[in-house]
């Protein structure tokens, strides 16, 4: 491609794009981000990004990794503000410049939520019919499959070995089934979580037993925790779930052949959220589950928290979406960075406050 193919395409681009250099300063964004942030690229150019693109996660460090790395980031589902209009959830997309070391590109996909507070309100209630929806319609289903294993249970009982193939067939796929409703059946069923201040790594540790006498026997389990890491505000059990999720999802990623598990905890001052309201939620407690196997499709690497997004044949793809409910019930944040041979789970979480453990006390 030409410079001036390459031109006319980056003017093209129905999304907004910003190169970025070394020092996260603008370099050049297209036509599509001069109209998303209501400024000229002459303007823009050499003003600190996060100064005009204002995203409520907490990207410096996963940024910054992903540059040292030179590899991509996907964040979905952020609030990005500009000063000059209402936040919009987005889905960003940053990849490094091969041919320029070190600046990186930023591309914006909007989701343009026209009337935020309405819309978002909207979108819940939605979000909760199409839950009790869904919980129904498994509830509904589960029995008649019930009952069709049954009466293939019964009719196996007077067949030959050639036609018994064909029912345990239908019992197998009955009961993969039902299994499938059943985590379905989880996001209307989980209760909201009993914050309390926690030890994160009684939760890593009951999580890690279990995956090693399971599912992750194959797995050799590696831990690098901080020591100094306070006590966190959160639900142990629930907690306990998730990082199950994350263990089994490495494990199944890496096969028979097994592999490698990390689980590193560390203090990390600057990870806030920041709100709508321009308040911010301080996350410095950080949770990493890290594996050596092939690293997320590229194909679903953006929606992986999303329900039914699977890069395993015959998965579900509700496990991850479940652990992404659950930390986001916690206050939380949880990322993923994936190249072959390295994919990380990151969570953040709240840390404990005095007075959370003074309640504690008193209710015990």
């Amino acid at each position: 491609m030409t410079d001036g193919e390459s031109a006319a395409v980056w003017s093209s681009l129905p999304l907004p794009g910003l190169v970025l250099d070394r020092d996260d300063r603008i370099a050049d964004i297209n036509p599509a981000a001069e109209g998303f942030l209501n400024a000229s690229a002459k303007a823009l150019a050499g003003q600190p990004v996060w100064d005009k693109v204002m995203v409520d996660a907490p990207l410096d460090r996963a940024f910054a990794r992903a540059r040292q790395t030179n590899s991509p980031l996907f964040v979905n589902d952020v609030d990005v503000g500009t000063g000059d209009r209402a936040p919009t959830q987005c889905n960003l997309s940053v990849a490094p410049l091969q041919d320029r070391p070190g600046y990186m590109l930023l591309l914006i996909s909007p989701r343009e939520l026209a009337g935020r507070i309405t819309q978002n309100h909207t979108v819940k209630s939605a979000a909760k019919s199409a839950i009790g929806m869904a919980e129904m319609m498994a509830h509904e289903i589960k029995n008649p499959l019930a009952g069709i294993t049954g009466a293939a249970q019964l009719l196996s009982m007077n067949l030959g070995p050639e036609d018994l193939e064909l029912t345990d067939l239908i019992v197998a796929e009955s009961r993969r089934i039902v299994k499938l409703l059943e985590q379905v059946e989880q996001f209307g069923n989980l209760s909201p979580p009993d914050l309390q201040p926690i030890n994160l790594h009684d939760v890593l540790d009951r999580a890690r037993r279990s995956a090693e006498v399971g599912f992750g026997a194959q797995m050799r389990i590696e831990d690098d925790y901080d020591p100094s890491l306070p006590l966190a505000l959160g639900d142990a059990d629930q907690l306990v779930q998730v990082v199950l999720n994350l263990l089994k999802n490495a494990a199944q990623a890496a096969g028979k052949g097994g592999g490698t598990i990390r689980l590193r905890t560390y203090f990390e001052h600057s990870f806030s959220l920041r709100r709508n309201d321009g308040s911010g939620q301080a996350l410095p407690l950080q949770i990493e589950v890290m594996d050596d196997g092939p690293g997320l499709p590229d194909e679903i690497k953006g929606d992986i928290f999303e329900p039914f997004v699977s890069g395993r044949e015959n998965g579900t793809g509700l496990g991850l979406a479940l652990t992404a409910k659950i930390v986001s019930d916690h206050g939380g944040w949880i990322s993923v960075e994936s190249v072959p041979g390295r994919t990380v789970f990151r969570i953040s979480l709240p840390m404990a406050k005095p007075a959370d453990q003074r309640r504690t006390r008193e209710r015990s």
